[in-house]
């Protein structure tokens, strides 16, 4: 049960996202006043990330205002107050949780940032990467299934090729039997006639004889 409620919460969230703590982001609001709206960017640090597996994770994002003080916001990531969140860098960190740095300046922080357009585009590249070789396994596939289809259709042709000739021999067969039938029919015929033939001559030479002891 515990992992088709997960399966149904992925399948809610509208994109995939990759962000983690360390990221520094430009969270796109809409602010609603009156029957005005207008997009509000608040950029920050992602100091934490919550509800992996649920439809819509929850991050928190801190940043530092000009009088010193820090400002902090949960967004929900596929809320749809939310417009865009774009990843400007990234920080070399090994915590999930950064809530330490609530109680430290903003220059003790020595991260290692990374630029969010190389992370982006080694992003797209896996992702490319990830299409072709998907490309490549559909169209493997696809060629494995012609030819199973081309191997499908030539056994039909060979045994529709030899059903084919063995009707034909069965039709000569056939004929063949039927002509051996007709003959012997035939010879039985051909005999009673010249039986009767050989009976109706010797009365034939008979009255010859009488004919010319007559003449005589």
């Amino acid at each position: 049960m515990h992992n088709k409620v997960i399966a149904f919460n992925n399948a809610q969230r509208t994109t995939k996202t990759d962000f983690r703590a360390g990221d520094v982001v430009k969270v796109h609001r809409k602010i609603k006043e009156g029957e005005k709206e207008r997009i509000q960017i608040f950029e920050g640090m992602i100091i934490a990330m919550k509800g992996g597996q649920s439809s819509s994770p929850m991050m928190t994002v801190r940043k530092v205002s000009k009088g010193g003080y820090g400002v902090e916001i949960i967004v929900p990531v596929f809320s749809p107050m939310i417009e865009k969140i774009e990843l400007v860098k990234r920080a070399a960190v090994r915590r999930s949780k950064l809530y330490y740095i609530r109680d430290k300046a903003a220059k003790a922080l020595r991260f290692k940032f990374t630029d969010g357009s190389d992370i982006i585009t080694e992003e797209f590249s896996q992702v490319a990467q990830e299409e072709e070789q998907k490309e490549a396994e559909q169209k493997e596939l696809a060629q494995q299934e012609a030819q199973k289809a081309r191997e499908e259709k030539r056994a039909r042709d060979a045994q529709k090729a030899a059903e084919k000739e063995q009707a034909e021999k069965e039709a000569e067969n056939d004929v063949a039997q039927k002509k051996e039938e007709a003959e012997a029919e035939k010879k039985p015929e051909d005999e009673t006639d010249d039986s009767t033939a050989q009976e109706v001559e010797p009365p034939a030479e008979s009255t010859k004889q009488a004919e010319k002891e007559e003449k005589k």
